[in-house]
């Protein structure tokens, strides 16, 4: 997860676990033709990952806005450039609200399809990620998403389970402004998104057994970002890895086998730091190359005492 590109709060969660497709499902469908005047649309989420055993939240639906009367859904003329502003939850930033509550003859809602229920966002961590939600829609260019949260939303952690509301003054409507530019269109008029959902920062502990949700995403496409993966042992020094820059900073926590992962990076050199437990040495690697649209891989990390 990006800290150059928070968005703020309340759309994190939403957007996960729905039916787990892989990408290349997806992909599978870009060779049958879509009715005339339609477009297809995916949105995939993936985790930033949290010190919790399950961080489970209850999604009802997702929307978009869009404007069929701007027929291009890749382009960025917005005016409104500042990626800090572009998560809210309803009752946030009034002056805009109108922008995606204002329905016209262009403007309108559109339902995709979800399976709704509670599912755990760390099912998603280390490249993991799910189709959130997709559907074939009138073609234009989509200005916001709309995801609605219900109440049974909860963590576990060390085996205890808690209840997970959400923080005071976020809503359970969260809205995600999104700009054309950050589509990535695969197949003429078949576009897709990815949502990176970072746990550690969404939720917050006021007091012992007290926890509120207040998340956090960035949105990312494959294509225009890099990724870097690698492999570390043992599993017994419980590693935390950091992967950063000036700009950037991503987190991994690796899988039982040791594989690891953090996507959505920008080009650039990065440092990968690895924060070892019990006993066992941290490490750093300097001046490792993120290159768009690549995937670099490093050589196993093995950790000392």
């Amino acid at each position: 997860m990006k800290v150059s590109k928070l968005f703020g709060f309340g759309t994190a969660v939403v957007l996960s676990g729905f039916l787990l497709y892989s990408c290349s499902k997806d992909n599978s469908k870009g060779s049958e033709e879509l009715p005339p005047g339609k477009q297809h649309v995916s949105l995939y989420l993936t985790d930033d990952p949290g010190f919790f055993d399950n961080v489970l939240v209850d999604i009802k639906s997702v929307k978009v806005l869009i404007d069929t009367c701007n027929k291009k859904n890749d382009d960025d003329d917005d005016d409104d450039h500042d990626d800090h502003n572009r998560v809210q939850s309803n009752g946030d930033h009034d002056h805009d609200k109108g922008k995606w509550e204002r329905e016209d003859s262009c403007v309108n809602w559109q339902s995709l399809d979800i399976k709704p229920g509670v599912y755990d966002l760390l099912t998603l961590r280390n490249g993991t990620d799910t189709l959130l939600a997709n559907g074939v829609i009138p073609k234009g260019k989509i200005k916001f998403i709309k995801i609605e949260l219900g109440n049974n939303n909860s963590l576990v952690k060390d085996s205890v389970k808690y209840p997970l509301k959400l923080f005071p003054g976020i809503s359970s409507t969260i809205i995600v402004k999104v700009r054309g530019g950050d589509w990535d269109e695969y197949t003429p008029d078949r576009f897709r998104l990815w949502l990176d959902f970072d746990v550690a920062r969404s939720v917050i502990r006021v007091r012992d057994g007290v926890f509120y949700l207040k998340p956090v995403i960035v949105l990312f496409t494959v294509r225009a970002t890099g990724s870097v993966a690698g492999v570390v042992a043992p599993k017994d020094a419980w590693p935390v890895i950091s992967v950063y820059n000036a700009a950037d900073t991503a987190y991994a926590l690796p899988f039982w086998n040791g594989q690891w992962r953090a996507r959505g990076l920008k080009e650039g050199s990065y440092t990968v730091f690895v924060n070892a437990s019990n006993g066992y040495k941290d490490t750093t690697i300097t001046g490792v190359n993120v290159v768009r649209g690549k995937e670099t891989v490093l050589d196993r990390i093995t950790l000392h005492k």
